[in-house]
């Protein structure tokens, strides 16, 4: 088949298309934030750990 008869499709941007003001979130946290909160989580599962 030559290249000649074969037609070229219109390209589309379907699926790339970003939504802003749906991927906002709502509640944002600082990095800090997210460290200690893991670290009190990680300390209380000690904890719980050698009471029982």
């Amino acid at each position: 088949m030559s290249k000649k008869n074969q037609s070229m499709m219109p390209q589309s941007t379907a699926g790339l298309i970003r939504y802003f003001d749906e991927s906002e979130a709502k509640v944002k946290f600082k990095p800090e934030h997210v460290v200690a909160f893991s670290v009190v989580i990680i300390v209380l599962e000690l904890v719980l750990k050698f009471m029982f």
